[in-house]
């Protein structure tokens, strides 16, 4: 596939790299498309339930705003995969939710049922929420654990931070928790939809600023998810996600048009074009399409691709995890490519297995 002229550039500019390579670190040079020395990779949802160390630090801090919300604790947790498995990336133990205070809601997550939070449906509840302006005092926490994984990891790992974006923020407040069929929310699209993107601008506002807070305080990437997007129809889509989208990408790059952006929405084989259109750097693939499908479904030839193993695969045997690695690697090839799963990790994955994954891509030769 022919380079654009953009990438053609980045390329040669990446092609004299032993002093870029000591001055930033290898995924993040990847996200902004450059030629690197082999592919950078990653796992949604590293740092959590599938090891041991995590489980451990549990029995201490038992809620996960504790883990979340105490800073050496988070730190610590944010850690515990670049450790054990050397990653890329070093992703901020957190949740999309974590800004909600920061907006006037309250929320709770259990280990047992997930997150839950008093519905908001009314006008009065969505007039109730605020845009932030001063994130530094309403989320302390996230600026101290950004500073010390930068410190920590120094050039041999990006620090990436994260947002929900509008719609699946969305998604929680009307539903008061995680959902399947999404009903509360889609009663209010046919019933109240101007309520809802009243909620939805609140939102778009309030997460972009999150955002570049995040960057100030030292996330050198950022993915933004949009997991419950992908139970929407098309026109619904670009009607009630892609336009908010939209606005929290353009916010963040407006003020930090250097800093590489990852969109993820989980059943979005659909919606590659969609996703790509947002402003976007890279788009992060589920498992039910392939990477060469995208490249060509996408129009910007700059667009970098992360994913994206089944993470199930990582339940089998060594031999098969190496064979399907190493097949979406050769389809990534050595530029635009970083590695991920299609999903996050499985919290019963074995630790071995992510090693193994890790370790498969690190060693691959293109």
């Amino acid at each position: 596939m022919a380079l654009s002229a953009t990438r053609m550039q980045k390329s040669q500019r990446a092609a004299t790299p032993l002093d870029i390579k000591m001055e930033e670190p290898l995924l993040l040079r990847a996200a902004r498309g450059e030629t690197v020395e082999r592919t950078p990779v990653w796992m949604m949802r590293q740092a959590g339930r599938h090891m041991q160390v995590y489980r451990e630090l549990v029995k201490k801090y038992p809620t996960f705003r504790e883990r979340s919300e105490i800073p050496e604790v988070s730190t610590e947790i944010s850690l515990q995969p670049f450790e054990a498995y050397g990653v890329d990336g070093c992703i901020l133990f957190s949740d999309i939710l974590t800004p909600l205070p920061g907006m006037g809601v309250q929320f709770d997550i259990k280990e047992s049922s997930g997150p839950k939070l008093p519905p908001v449906r009314t006008k009065e509840g969505i007039e109730n929420m605020y845009v932030q302006k001063d994130w530094a005092t309403a989320m302390p926490f996230v600026k101290q654990t950004l500073g010390e994984l930068r410190e920590k990891v120094k050039n041999d790992a990006t620090v990436l931070g994260f947002v929900g974006l509008p719609y699946t923020l969305a998604t929680y407040l009307v539903e008061g928790g995680t959902s399947k069929e999404y009903l509360e929310i889609k009663k209010m699209m046919w019933g109240d939809p101007k309520l809802l993107h009243q909620m939805l601008e609140t939102l778009a506002a309030n997460i972009a600023e999150y955002a570049n807070f995040q960057i100030e305080c030292g996330a050198q990437v950022i993915q933004v998810f949009d997991s419950w997007a992908g139970s929407l129809s098309p026109e619904d889509y670009d009607i009630f996600a892609l336009p908010y989208q939209k606005m929290v990408v353009k916010a963040i790059k407006d003020k930090n048009p250097n800093t590489p952006v990852i969109i993820y929405i989980a059943k979005s084989g659909a919606l590659i074009e969609r996703m790509a259109s947002t402003g976007v750097d890279c788009v992060s693939l589920d498992w039910t399409t392939t990477v060469e499908d995208a490249r060509s479904r996408i129009a910007n030839k700059d667009i970098v691709i992360q994913g994206n193993l089944d993470p199930s695969i990582l339940y089998g045997p060594d031999h098969i995890i190496k064979e399907r690695t190493e097949a979406i690697l050769k389809m990534g090839g050595k530029q635009g490519h970083i590695m991920n799963l299609g999903h996050g990790i499985e919290a019963t994955t074995p630790e071995e297995k992510a090693n193994f994954f890790v370790k498969t891509v690190q060693n691959y030769k293109h």
